[in-house]
């Protein structure tokens, strides 16, 4: 019998999959994602959309996402730290720069203009008190608190016309970033990117759809197998129900606040 006590911790499953569109094309999945839980429970969560107008997109969503996760892992980040809203807008907005430039310097080193990069960029740091995410472009973050609310951290940003967004590398994209900071007891939290859009949020009244995040939400609450909740993540995004609603490329973070 084992009576060792399980210690809270975050869950996480995450997933990014090539659209049926590009698959027939014969193209990359232009999307990526990055996290790691940092010590004392610090979750911290990014997604990406290269812009399929750009001919290295996949490149720059890989290097934003990672550069933006190294910026803050590297720092000695606590959830006593967190506890000040200036510190946390501090930490998205540097890592936000981190991620433009090393967008800016990868575009450089391959005798490329920054555009043919271009990318959309979510940023999420998550504790079981808090979440703050900043977000460039379209997209979707969420957080259910323990009472069972479902709210929508950000918005897509869909630009003017359709098919249009912010990214990254546009002009005075981080001047209009959306950052959001939410102090409640967090129980889950999500980040997609806009493939999955129509499927994830009740367009009719701009909010996240329960019935799409609650059966994720308890999915990942009870993984035991990482890797197998990864290979059934996988499975469930290139799924034929998926499929049918939209042929882009889907990333999807989940992740828990699993107590004993």
């Amino acid at each position: 019998m084992n009576t060792s006590k399980q210690i809270p911790q975050w869950q996480v499953v995450a997933a990014s999959v090539c659209g049926t569109s590009h698959l027939k094309n014969q193209e990359l999945c232009q999307d990526a994602h990055h996290w790691q839980i940092l010590p004392d429970n610090v979750l911290v969560a990014a997604a990406a959309d290269g812009a399929g107008s750009a001919s290295q997109g996949k490149v720059g969503a890989m290097v934003a996402v990672e550069a933006a996760i190294e910026n803050i892992s590297i720092k000695e980040i606590t959830r006593h730290l967190l506890a000040d809203d200036d510190v946390v807008k501090s930490l998205l907005t540097e890592a936000m720069l981190a991620a433009k430039k090393a967008v800016e310097d990868e575009a450089s080193a391959s005798n490329k203009q920054p555009q043919d990069l271009a990318t959309t960029l979510i940023l999420m740091v998550a504790t079981p008190e808090v979440v703050a995410v900043a977000q460039i472009g379209d997209g979707l973050a969420v957080a259910r608190d323990s009472i069972g609310n479902l709210l929508a951290l950000t918005i897509p940003d869909n630009g003017e016309y359709i098919n249009e967004t912010t990214f990254l590398t546009s002009p005075g994209a981080l001047e209009t970033a959306q950052m959001r900071l939410l102090r409640e007891t967090i129980v889950n939290v999500g980040v997609l990117t806009d493939g999955l859009q129509m499927l994830a949020l009740n367009m009719v009244v701009g909010e996240p759809h329960k019935p799409f995040f609650f059966p994720l939400f308890d999915f990942v609450a009870n993984t035991q197998d990482k890797t197998v909740a990864k290979e059934q993540l996988v499975r469930f995004l290139g799924s034929e129900r998926i499929t049918q609603r939209t042929d882009d490329d889907l990333t999807l973070i989940i992740a828990a606040f699993s107590k004993p």
